[in-house]
């Protein structure tokens, strides 16, 4: 290994770029002679551990986050861009049917009949605090929170969905970031949670306060935000 590829970019980034991220980074350590060093969580675990020290250089998370971020000091300003949007949705094992969704009635009685609800963490990822209040809203919570799966992050939870084995009824059924189904093999995406309980979250990339090269970081940053990689992140299910 030569001296150049020895060199490390870190980062710390919320599950939903975790696609795009491991899209680009081959390239981006051939091209720059850097190796990524990536770490995907929930969006609250990735932000505690941005602020209790965790090396990094560039960090992936909600844009509200980033803006309370940059006015601590904790990353730089003028580096904050918008990878764009992602909705929430609901998927289910590739193996089993999926059932149409076309408004929250449907939604409802999916959720109702569904054996087993996979999920983020509700307490800590942004998509599985949203998903507990959906089925608040919904008046079903209190019916079906014992059949609630919630793992660290949207990408554990739909791996382990991806290999639950049917109980009868309609199975499991799993609700996360639309970006974090698509890159999960063995699961489909049914639809996005509709508009009325519906949620989508605008991801940003910024260079931290800290990194070691700031110049190597914003290069990394630019390219996951920039006009290059639209379709990838259009693709990605980023709006």
């Amino acid at each position: 290994m030569t001296p150049a590829v020895s060199r490390r970019l870190h980062l710390l980034s919320a599950g939903a770029a975790k696609g795009l991220v491991q899209a680009l980074a081959e390239s981006f350590e051939r091209d720059a002679g850097v190796r990524l060093a990536a770490t995907f969580d929930a969006a609250g675990t990735i932000r505690d551990q941005f602020l209790a020290g965790e090396p990094c250089d560039v960090v992936i998370l909600p844009a509200a986050m980033l803006d309370a971020l940059a006015a601590q000091g904790k990353v730089e300003p003028d580096s904050i861009a918008p990878l764009g949007g992602v909705p929430t949705g609901v998927a289910v094992p590739s193996a089993e049917p999926a059932s149409a969704i076309a408004g929250v009635d449907a939604l409802r009685d999916v959720l109702s009949r569904a054996t087993a609800l996979y999920c983020p963490d509700i307490e800590r990822a942004t998509a599985g605090i949203h998903f507990v209040g959906v089925l608040k809203k919904l008046g079903i919570h209190e019916r079906v929170a014992g059949r609630l799966k919630p793992y660290a992050n949207g990408a554990t939870a739909m791996a382990a969905m991806s290999r639950a084995e049917p109980i009868g009824g309609s199975g499991a059924v799993g609700c996360t970031q639309v970006t974090e189904i698509l890159y999960t093999p063995g699961v489909t995406l049914v639809a996005n949670l509709p508009d009325e309980v519906g949620l989508t979250t605008i991801y940003s990339a910024a260079v931290s306060s800290g990194a070691g090269d700031p110049a190597l970081a914003r290069s990394f940053a630019s390219l996951l935000t920039g006009e290059a990689t639209r379709a990838l992140r259009h693709q990605g299910g980023f709006e």
